[in-house]
């Protein structure tokens, strides 16, 4: 496995291990070395939430038992929490309600120990490709969040209504505005929201 680069240059991915068999722990640190990967190790659910933090990027190799709280409730209460970082759960002993359940709760995959290691290392990788497309598209919308807030109110007024496929003397005279004026206002407003287009425009502001 090549190394792997976060969509943001400046946020290194990790694999995040919590597993309370510290001779297990190790393994899994000695093996995400050995494939060129960060990773740091949690003995408990507890100390993991202690130092998460959202510029942790990466995923979390998660064991089912674990004293305290388990896995699988650390895992539901990150989804509750709208916390996005990927998933992989091992245990040796699961079972298929588990399994199910732990996947549609959006696990990137369920591993039963023994486990070979290209099988985790697979996980990873596929874990990694899914942390940087769901930061790029947060690193989006935030970027779209803040055009959108720059607008003036009048900007806004106006393109909403550009939104809704109305024409610009009908938006002048909702607005009782100028035809001119309500040009100005959407050439304003589109160069602020660096929108080529109306169908880009509307794109974006649905995403809003």
């Amino acid at each position: 496995m090549t190394g792997i680069e976060s969509s943001d240059p400046e946020v290194k991915q990790t694999v995040f291990i919590v597993e309370d068999d510290l001779a297990v722990g190790e393994a899994l640190c000695d093996l995400f070395e050995s494939a060129g990967l960060a990773s740091r190790c949690f003995t408990s659910a507890e100390e993991f939430t202690f130092a998460w933090n959202p510029s942790m990027a990466g995923c979390l190799v998660l064991d089912v038992r674990l004293p305290g709280m388990s896995g699988m409730e650390l895992q539901g209460s990150f989804v509750e929490a709208g916390i996005e970082i990927p998933v992989i759960l091992m245990t040796a002993h699961g079972d298929i309600p588990m399994v199910r359940k732990a996947l549609k709760a959006g696990a990137v995959e369920f591993l039963t120990k023994p486990f070979q290691d290209e099988e985790l290392l697979h996980a990873v990788e596929q874990a990694f490709t899914l942390d940087r497309e769901k930061r790029k598209k947060r690193i989006t919308t935030e970027s779209v969040r803040a055009r959108i807030e720059s607008l003036s109110e009048r900007e806004r007024q106006v393109i909403e209504l550009v939104t809704t496929g109305i024409t610009n003397r009908e938006i002048a005279e909702k607005l009782y505005l100028s035809v001119p004026t309500v040009k100005l206002y959407r050439r304003l407003a589109m160069d602020k929201l660096q929108a080529d287009s109306v169908a880009e425009l509307v794109k974006m502001w649905e995403k809003h």
